[in-house]
């Protein structure tokens, strides 16, 4: 399996792709992680907040953007955003990162005769 296919791992894995351009990192755990906090703060029993937010912003008579910017903060304050690396795997994101930076050949254009 080549370097690339393999994740830097942990609790939320961390692919490292390299681009012609940089690199990109594939978070796809941390974003399902993500929409498991906000599906369980909409479906949180005792408090209704979200779920009413949510239901004066989808409201077309709704006071416009005020309501939107009030479920997104309620959201992000409870939703995960940070990755831990344990031991070894800060290293390991780093040297994937580097590799996948690192300058590669460019072939040479034919000469047609």
């Amino acid at each position: 399996m080549s370097d690339d296919l393999k994740p830097v791992t942990g609790p939320i894995p961390i692919y490292v792709r390299a681009l012609p351009t940089g690199v990109v990192l594939d978070l796809a755990a941390l974003r399902n992680l993500i929409i498991g906090d906000v599906i369980d703060e909409l479906l949180h029993a005792e408090d209704t907040t979200a779920w009413d937010l949510l239901t004066q912003a989808a409201d077309p008579e709704a006071t416009g953007e005020s309501t939107r910017e009030e479920l997104e903060q309620h959201l992000a304050e409870r939703a995960s955003s940070r990755i831990p690396l344990y031991g070894t795997a800060g290293l390991e994101l780093t040297r994937k990162i580097r590799q996948a930076l690192a300058p590669r050949a460019v072939p040479g254009q034919r000469r047609t005769a």
